[in-house]
């Protein structure tokens, strides 16, 4: 592989913002959607196509059809930022499906391949590093992104190769902020027009949905630098009740090192035999995990040490999360505050906001939803 621009290359990072911001401020700005899937770069050179995760990870083994879509779809030579993706149908809509991409990175290649072609992925380009013999890295995005529409101009409407949509309207990224959560996209990311591409920094912005719930504290997990001597919290496991059942619904782990050996210690009182805890009997679960119950193993933890302290579920914890896959928190959940007037059992799953329906070909392809 001979490219102007070489691997490794870090991507370029976005700080958040708490709303659409006002492009006049930025001497002009590009709306697009945020994806939530796996940042990647991709370089192609002929035949040879690597793919290469936002730490400089290879990702190329895990995804096979990605390299053969490349191969067919994309220019003959070019370096591409962009994110891969999972879309499986749901209520007749396709939307993205972030833990069923996790389960693609997995050691048997015999199992990436079923998987391959059980839940093909996608890959969704957003900027242009390199073309041709060109390194596009010191143009301003303005240039990177109108040489990016004319480079894939070609591809095919139904990928798996495409090509992300933008818009300079703070109204329209206002209205796509709110519409396209529904087909499980995780917010809007706004780049500046007069910027060059510059790798790991914090040059665009990203505004991402933020919601609060109150959930129950039910057990708790020791952080990999714990020792006997001081112990310390790695992450807090939370559930919400259902028809009287505490499901787990996610985890909260973000936290300073004091704060870890507090809240390690704070919880003591709280410790209960697992065969006195409504999860103890999620004991049998040693391999199949259907419902991603806690201490249980699935593809994407293999190997991990799952196991936990159980917790009475006597505590309530407010928590920020950005949104739900299925029943529990897309991402990990982060701590606000304890809430101590709340009753266990009154925290489930109504309390949580649920976005509209909407397709993620609607996004892809740029029209309006029905």
């Amino acid at each position: 592989m001979d490219l102007p621009v070489m691997p490794p290359v870090q991507p370029m990072l976005a700080k958040a913002v708490s709303g659409v911001p006002d492009p006049a401020k930025y001497g002009g700005l590009s709306f697009e959607p945020k994806w939530d899937g796996f940042r990647c770069v991709l370089f192609k050179d002929g035949d040879e196509v690597e793919l290469a995760s936002r730490n400089t990870k290879p990702l190329t083994r895990y995804f096979p059809e990605l390299v053969v879509a490349a191969r067919e779809q994309l220019p003959a030579r070019c370096v591409l930022d962009g994110e891969i993706f999972v879309a499986l149908p749901t209520d007749g809509r396709d939307r993205l499906q972030f833990e069923v991409l996790q389960e693609r990175i997995h050691p048997a290649a015999s199992r990436i391949n079923l998987l391959a072609e059980q839940t093909p992925a996608s890959f969704v380009a957003f900027d242009l590093l390199a073309l041709g013999d060109e390194s596009f890295l010191e143009r301003p995005f303005s240039e990177r992104r109108a040489a990016l529409v004319e480079a894939l101009a070609g591809l095919p409407a139904e990928g798996p190769c495409h090509l992300t949509r933008t818009s300079t309207d703070p109204a329209v990224a206002e209205e796509w902020f709110h519409q396209f959560e529904g087909a499980g996209l995780d917010g809007v990311v706004a780049k500046p027009l007069g910027t060059p591409y510059q790798p790991n920094a914090r040059t665009m912005l990203k505004i991402k949905h933020e919601r609060t719930a109150d959930v129950v504290v039910a057990g708790m997990r020791e952080h990999k630098t714990s020792t006997p001597e001081k112990p310390l919290l790695g992450s807090l496991l939370l559930g919400l009740y259902d028809g009287g059942e505490l499901q787990h619904v996610g985890v909260s782990a973000s936290f300073t090192a004091a704060r870890r050996a507090e809240l390690w210690q704070e919880l003591q009182a709280l410790v209960v035999p697992i065969e006195e805890h409504p999860w103890g009997r999620w004991q049998e679960f040693l391999v199949a995990n259907p419902g991603r119950q806690p201490g249980t193993q699935s593809r994407w933890s293999q190997g991990k040490d799952l196991s936990f302290t159980p917790l009475r579920p006597e505590r309530v914890l407010e928590v920020k999360y950005d949104a739900m896959e299925g029943r529990r928190f897309r991402h990990t959940a982060h701590f606000k505050r304890w809430r101590e007037d709340r009753d266990p059992e009154s925290c489930g799953y109504e309390q949580l906001e649920q976005p509209v329906s909407y397709d993620l070909a609607a996004v892809l392809g740029g029209t309006t939803a029905g």
